[in-house]
């Protein structure tokens, strides 16, 4: 039987707001009989996007009231300190309160990993919260982080992500012993910086499957199931795949639409052409889990539509499912325990 879980939509955030945020959560309820999801919002807004898809009255769907929304381009420090009631710190306190397993923003990154550090604070035994996501590879996908919440580390900072990561993947993915790559500029243990180096050795003697240092290219190789990284190394690599993903599809789909020929050879590989972009739809990636925390917060892709929140609403509910959060507590303490 599958557990209840309740998760709780900052429904205001993002580029789309209740057009994408309730729609999602319908076809979520929809597929699983044990999720209840409460909408935080403006409540005349959201009852009018209910009344539009006829679901008024689902008894495990409500409407949680906010006043205010913090908007795409405002200042972290600004949105914790002068928006107390607006739709995304309200979903956080939810979870605090234990009224929420979770919860899930397609809003302003910085504001959100603020106020949820602010208002969840930190598990024991992690100092910072560290953003992972699941990017596809070769072999399936692989979980890397961080991806931009810290852009200066310690080589213990980056021994507790690879912890985190290492329980979020044996939580979710169900992998005993999953293995850890630290990236870096080679494999030889003498590359890399001092930061990288002394993380290396800290790692080695962790306890952790660690495999060793990687390379770029390993990441979607799927050479290990956890990549660890500062950052703003993470943040580049990041964005510098989804930049090489548009040119690719840019440059496929002129290349297809240069002449009457290629054209027709377009049709004839449209399968093909379906099934890559099935395989690499980064939409079926979203929702990026701010690891460290007391709570389950899932940060969703600002632009995305109800598709990819829904891969984000559904990420929330297997973290909470699995209890990541008490496996991570439980395996510090474990480290904590043999290194004293």
């Amino acid at each position: 039987m599958t557990d209840s879980v309740i998760v709780a939509l900052d429904a205001m955030g993002g580029d789309h707001g209740p057009r994408v945020v309730v729609p999602a959560a319908l076809k979520c309820l929809a597929r699983d009989s044990a999720l209840t999801i409460i909408l935080v919002g403006i409540p005349d807004i959201l009852e009018r996007e209910l009344h539009t898809h006829h679901a008024q009255n689902n008894p495990r769907l409500s409407v949680h009231p906010a006043t205010e929304v913090v908007d795409m381009d405002e200042s972290p420090a600004f949105a914790m300190r002068n928006k107390k009631d607006s739709s995304m710190r309200v979903a956080i306190n939810l979870v605090k309160t234990g009224d929420a397993a979770a919860c899930v923003s397609a809003g302003n990154t910085g504001a959100l990993m603020a106020t949820a550090k602010f208002v969840l604070k930190m598990l024991p035994g992690i100092d910072r919260p560290a953003i992972a996501s699941e990017l596809p590879t070769i072999q399936g996908h692989t979980v890397m982080l961080d991806l931009g919440a810290n852009v200066d580390c310690t080589p213990e900072h980056l021994l507790q992500f690879a912890i985190m990561g290492s329980v979020l993947v044996a939580a979710i993915d169900h992998i005993e012993a999953p293995k850890v790559g630290l990236l870096n500029i080679g494999e030889e243990d003498i590359k890399g910086n001092e930061t990288v180096k002394l993380a290396a050795d800290l790692l080695r003697q962790s306890g952790l499957n660690f495999y060793g240092n990687i390379e770029g290219d390993d990441i979607y190789k799927g050479t290990t199931d956890v990549v660890v990284c500062d950052g703003f190394v993470g943040n580049v690599a990041l964005k510098t795949s989804e930049g090489l993903a548009k040119m690719v599809s840019t440059m496929l789909r002129e290349e297809f639409n240069r002449n009457f020929f290629t054209k027709l050879a377009g049709v004839i590989a449209l399968p093909v052409l379906n099934a890559f972009k099935r395989r690499v739809d980064p939409r079926s990636y979203n929702g990026a889990t701010l690891l460290g925390l007391r709570g389950v917060v899932i940060k969703s892709h600002g632009g995305a539509d109800r598709f990819a929140f829904e891969q984000a609403i559904e990420r929330a509910v297997r973290e909470a499912r699995s209890q990541v959060l008490q496996r991570i507590t439980e395996k510090i303490a474990i480290l904590h325990k043999d290194a004293a």
